[in-house]
């Protein structure tokens, strides 16, 4: 006898779901997919990058953490970035982050290929999203995305540079995303 196919939901759905604990979730494809807990070095870098993005945005700008990000296209899939930034309103209730202008994801060993791979992909299809940051938490890199006329470059920023972001203004020196972590205690704890 062969197994029951999986039930795949909407995103209204997913939603409405109260998830289960703790965890974090994300839907994808109309299945909902747990997602790893983030590190220690992966929440302080959200919290600086965020901390720093939102001193210097002016309303109605605003940065938001755990952002959710849904597919204009897609009624199966919802992502949940590190950090968004949008100059839309907001509504009260709201569950995905009205156009994006950037998206940032730190990266983590176990969570890398899906947030390079899937995430990314979809995000430079978005019409609003102008930049992309993905962060490194095991190595001090930064990987920023850029929109350009007609197509996307990419540019790799050492600890030594600064990542600016055009869209919003926002400047930052690579090494101060990094502060404080020390990369030579261990391995990095994974998220």
């Amino acid at each position: 006898m062969g197994e029951a196919a999986l039930k795949r939901i909407t995103v209204d759905e997913f939603l409405a779901w109260d998830g289960e604990g703790d965890s974090r979730y994300e839907l994808i494809g109309g299945q909902i997919v747990a997602t790893p807990p983030p590190s220690s070095f992966h929440g302080a870098i959200v919290v600086k990058l965020g901390g720093a993005i939102s001193r210097q945005l002016k309303p109605p700008c605003q940065v938001i953490s755990e952002a959710g990000v849904v597919l204009s296209w897609s009624n199966d899939t919802y992502y949940q970035a590190d950090l968004a930034v949008t100059c839309s309103p907001l509504g009260r209730g709201d569950w995905a982050t009205p156009s994006p202008i950037v998206i940032i994801e730190v990266l983590s060993p176990t969570t890398e290929a899906h947030d390079r791979g899937l995430k990314l992909v979809s995000y430079r299809q978005i019409p609003s999203v102008k930049e992309i940051v993905l962060i490194a938490s095991d190595e001090r890199r930064v990987e920023l995305w850029q929109r350009g006329a007609v197509s996307w470059t990419v540019t790799d920023l050492d600890a030594d540079k600064n990542l600016r972001l055009e869209s919003i203004g926002f400047d930052i020196p690579v090494e101060a995303l990094y502060d404080g972590l020390d990369f030579s205690q261990g391995a990095v704890a994974q998220s």
